[in-house]
């Protein structure tokens, strides 16, 4: 009895995309995050919605994902090579997923951030090894001339030798590493699902993963989120607000109208709110942007109605957040 049900153990983990055994590396743990249903914060009359808990990731982050296919694709074509330094700006996620890669692939890095962000997450990029240049915020508001200020930061440590900037603003490397997310959640509902929701912060995670599932479900409906404060990309006025990794101010580089069906506003207030429901109703720890996401599927839920399926992510870890006004309550 006792090797029957370990085999049928083993059966169920290998349909479900994991293996058993000891992986080579923490770059093989990144990847294969669960999908939950979503219950008790999604109102009566809506659409199925779904998560992806990318806060199962080894920093905690999907980010651990384009750090990987950025720093790949680099040694590739011989942009980074071995005793490089690489340089980026970063709100804090992308910063510790490329300090994990960066202390995986033993590449010094060195990251422009700013005391906007949560102080966690410059704890974590510090403790995985990242030299950390911090530019001070305004009153701790993400405006655009902040980011623009970061960008220009890291763009004058990019030109030392034998230094690689990955520029995730303007690195389209990273969309790859976002397509296996997208196949995931096709095989892990079963392939069916009639809209996927994303914030936006360059553009990637949303492009990535929805080209995956637009080549199973042509009719897949792309939702962007952005900040209610700063609705650029609904062609509103930049503005200070605090959903961090979103909303830079300006258009993304990589931003494509074409690419979405529609954009879904936020204000941060709201966002922190369903981020702390999440938790309390739900037991599903995130940040700030994933609670956005979660509030702009239940939107387009409710138009779609209730025999229809949303799909979104829980983007980080809610314990990048602790220090943060959304849980110092």
């Amino acid at each position: 009895m006792a090797g029957s049900t370990i085999e049928t153990w083993r059966q169920a983990i290998e349909r479900n995309g994991l293996h058993m055994g000891i992986s080579s590396g923490v770059l093989q743990a990144i990847g294969n995050t669960p999908l939950v249903r979503l219950r008790r914060v999604v109102p009566s009359g809506c659409a199925e919605i779904v998560v992806k808990l990318e806060g199962q990731n080894p920093t905690g982050s999907m980010k651990d994902r384009m750090a990987q296919a950025m720093v790949r694709r680099a040694e590739a074509d011989g942009r980074l090579r071995p005793g490089d330094t690489v340089v980026e700006y970063t709100s804090g996620s992308t910063g510790a997923s490329l300090a994990l890669v960066c202390a995986a692939r033993d590449y010094r890095l060195r990251i422009v951030s700013s005391d906007a962000f949560s102080q966690d997450k410059l704890n974590q990029m510090a403790a995985f090894g990242a030299e950390l240049t911090v530019v001070p915020s305004e009153r701790g508001l993400i405006t655009r001339k902040l980011i623009l200020t970061m960008i220009e930061t890291a763009r004058r440590l990019s030109r030392q030798p034998r230094t690689y900037w990955t520029d995730q603003l303007t690195n389209t490397d990273h969309i790859a590493g976002y397509r296996p997310m997208g196949e995931e959640i096709w095989d892990q509902t079963g392939g069916r699902v009639d809209a996927f929701v994303q914030s936006v912060g360059t553009t990637a995670s949303l492009l990535g993963a929805s080209t995956e599932l637009r080549g199973h479900h042509p009719g897949l409906r792309v939702v962007a989120v952005e900040p209610a404060e700063s609705a650029v990309l609904s062609g509103g006025s930049s503005g200070a607000h605090r959903i961090e990794g979103t909303g830079i101010g300006y258009l993304p580089p990589m931003w494509d109208p074409a690419a979405v069906d529609e954009i879904v506003t936020v204000p941060t207030d709201a966002a922190e709110l369903m981020a702390r429901r999440l938790a309390r109703e739900e037991g599903l720890f995130a940040g700030t942007s994933s609670g956005a996401n979660v509030l702009a599927a239940i939107q387009v839920g409710q138009r779609l109605g209730p025999t229809a399926r949303v799909a979104t992510l829980l983007v980080d870890s809610g314990l990048k957040y602790l220090s943060t006004s959304v849980y110092q309550r």
